[in-house]
């Protein structure tokens, strides 16, 4: 029972950065190029299987009605992880400069 509800928040997760991947102002927001259409759709489309496996997760650990109440609850906190991390991605794959190395170039 405790893999089944950690696999459906992992999922969840997933699922909900897949989403929010698959819109081009935020896949930008992670200083990538623009991405073509077709990873775009591709993106949403895994979003939305995993949020499925997620809610068939949660069905399987708690039975039917308690299951989707508990994947409404997981989708929250997922929506809420990815909200409030995803400004900080693009900080943290930031590569700091070599020490000792000046990026101004004097003339």
């Amino acid at each position: 029972m405790n893999l089944a509800l950690i696999a459906g928040m992992l999922l969840a997760c997933s699922g909900m950065l897949g989403l929010c991947l698959g819109l081009e102002r935020y896949y930008k927001q992670l200083r990538q190029p623009t991405p073509a259409p077709v990873v775009l759709r591709t993106l949403r489309g895994t979003g939305w299987v995993a949020l499925l496996a997620s809610l068939a997760c949660c069905i399987q650990a708690w039975g039917g009605p308690m299951g989707a109440v508990a994947w409404l609850g997981n989708l929250s906190l997922a929506a809420l992880t990815v909200a409030l991390l995803l400004p900080y991605a693009s900080r943290l794959r930031r590569v700091p400069e070599p020490e000792g190395t000046d990026v101004r170039q004097t003339t």
